[in-house]
């Protein structure tokens, strides 16, 4: 008897998807760091396109005493979208414990809020909170460090409260003027009175909810910073206004093309992705078609739910890898360096592997620190009607875990603990050392589920964290170009805005050391305009703050 085609298929993808054992630990520890707490994202089962997103995550330290805060963009429900259970804020105690600080710095948003994006509007040195809605955005300025221990909601004065549903946001320096712009990404047009009919929509065959195609999708908005606290839209002067807009659900702000200037990608839903080209006179191309980007080797355009960035091929340049839906390859797109990508997937390892599972944040991040970036990706499926038998793919789903073998390919991790084994909804994720001792763990969100705490216990401590300021405005330094010269080998990271999905990351360069680190390592940064500075023998493991223009650097040692 011959096979079912259903089964060759799921035996070519279990034989792509053979496990690595690895030496990388992860333990779940939400409760004991303090954080219980459940995201809300309309109703379960999930039964319209609003409620399958989840919320947001951003990890960075709102109160300025040198350790990772937390923020929460949480939803509510299509009944009453604008009284959910409300987004949180947690604060760090320094060694990965935290406490929920959410009313005690006035912190009061009920509306559905989906992502979050970190940083300081007002160059007043703390850092400010966007957070996109389903409904008017919100902008929270913070005052916790001027003694009045709150954020207040500028989102009104500050121009910034478009009311169409958006998805994500990036803050970055476009124009050079040392403080920060925004974009922000739309999705699509949702009347939660009145919801469109699931009649007659089908995906392989099984009745699923309707979108995102058929329904109308919505153009995202580029905002400048006025340097007073308010922003101008300048999407339709600065080219950013697209004829066919996407179904727009992650976006980064980086130099691709080594100019010194910012430039805008967009993730897009089922659409062509963009890539805004910063042409330095206050206007951008979209080159996305033009360089390879937009879409797979193929020339399909994917579900994109993440972006990660990082030199996957050693040659100073940021690659990209975006995550897609079932039954299709996240794809990696290796920067050229001459203005093209190159769909490069099956040469990494993640061509068959991924298509069992819908993938939404990734990174490159070295877990192990053994000098090499490795892979994490957020999966769970949108259907609550999803099986193998149906589609060939399960509703709640194992993350993923690839570690950097040979310097050539990823292999998926198998023994790292509960992060790759346990089935969720994952969705968001944010990355950065949350206690302190010398390795980068993640927190994940999940759909309509407890948010995941997952503390990394590599016993290999040889990790350098860089943190770049700024005096005078843009004070984390988005837009710097972080490398690190050790063994005759070179690692580069970038301090950017947005990435991963809906979320925000740690600005902060980990370098993993390797297991037996020499003592002539060398950090080279060149900031957001092009400066150049150097750090000679910079140490084995430890915390460095390095300001710009400034000799001294401040070592810092881990727990």
């Amino acid at each position: 008897m011959m096979p079912s085609s259903r089964t060759i298929v799921i035996a070519l993808l279990a034989a792509a998807g053979t496990l690595h054992a690895s030496d990388m630990r992860f333990t779940e520890i939400a409760t004991q760091a303090g954080v219980d707490f459940t995201m809300t994202c309309g109703g379960t089962p999930s039964k319209h396109i609003l409620e399958v997103d989840g919320g947001g995550v951003a990890l960075f330290d709102f109160d300025n005493d040198d350790d990772l805060d937390l923020f929460f963009a949480n939803g509510a429900t299509i009944d009453d979208p604008e009284n959910g259970p409300g987004s949180r804020l947690y604060a760090n105690d320094g060694k990965g414990r935290f406490t929920d600080v959410t009313k005690k710095h006035g912190i009061n948003v009920k509306r559905w809020a989906m992502g979050v994006a970190v940083g300081d509007i007002d160059n007043d040195g703390d850092d400010d909170i966007f957070i996109t809605c389903y409904g008017p955005n919100i902008l929270l300025r913070n005052d916790t460090s001027k003694g009045k221990g709150a954020f207040v909601d500028i989102s009104k004065r500050a121009g910034v409260d478009d009311d169409r549903w958006a998805t994500s946001a990036a803050f970055g320096d476009i124009d050079g003027d040392s403080d920060l712009d925004l974009y922000v990404v739309n999705y699509l047009e949702f009347d939660h009175k009145n919801p469109p009919s699931r009649e007659g929509v089908n995906y392989k065959g099984v009745p699923v909810m309707a979108g995102p195609h058929g329904l109308k999708p919505q153009q995202d908005i580029l905002y400048r910073n006025n340097g007073d606290g308010s922003f101008t839209d300048i999407t339709k002067p600065s080219g950013c206004l697209v004829d066919e807009p996407g179904y727009g659900l992650v976006t980064l702000m980086l130099d691709f093309n080594g100019d010194n200037k910012q430039d805008i990608l967009v993730g897009n839903d089922s659409t062509e992705n963009f890539l805004f080209e910063n042409k330095g006179d206050g206007t951008f191309e979209n080159i996305g078609q033009f360089s390879g980007i937009a879409s797979n080797m193929d020339g399909s355009n994917q579900a994109t739910m993440g972006i990660g960035v990082g030199d996957i091929n050693g040659n100073g340049h940021p690659d990209t890898i975006v995550t897609s839906f079932s039954s299709d390859t996240n794809t990696i797109h290796l920067n050229l360096g001459d203005g093209f990508f190159e769909d490069r997937t099956a040469q990494f390892g993640l061509g068959l592997i991924t298509r069992p599972y819908l993938n939404w944040a990734c990174v490159f991040y070295d877990f192990d620190n053994d000098a090499d970036e490795d892979l994490f990706i957020s999966s769970g499926h949108v259907y609550p009607e999803a099986a193998t038998a149906k589609i060939d793919s399960e509703y709640e789903q194992e993350q993923l875990l690839f570690e950097r073998v040979a310097g050539t390919r990823f292999k998926r991790v198998s023994n790292a603990g509960p992060i790759v084994t346990e089935k969720l909804k994952g969705r968001s994720a944010t990355f950065g050392d949350i206690d302190n001792d010398g390795d980068v763990d993640i927190v994940l969100t999940q759909l309509n589920g407890p948010v995941k705490i997952y503390r990394n216990d590599t016993s290999n401590r040889n990790m350098l964290a860089v943190e770049t300021r700024q005096p005078g405005g843009n004070h984390r330094a988005y837009g710097a170009t972080v490398e690190l010269h050790a063994h005759d080998a070179r690692q580069i990271r970038w301090i950017h805005g947005g990435g991963s999905y809906q979320s925000v990351s740690a600005p902060i360069a980990y370098f993993g050391r390797g297991s037996r680190p020499t003592n002539d390592a060398t950090l080279r940064i060149t900031w957001p305009n092009g400066d150049k500075q150097e750090i000679k023998s910079a140490p084995n493991q430890g915390r460095l703050i390095i300001t710009r223009g400034q000799d001294n650097v401040v070592v810092r040692p881990f727990n």
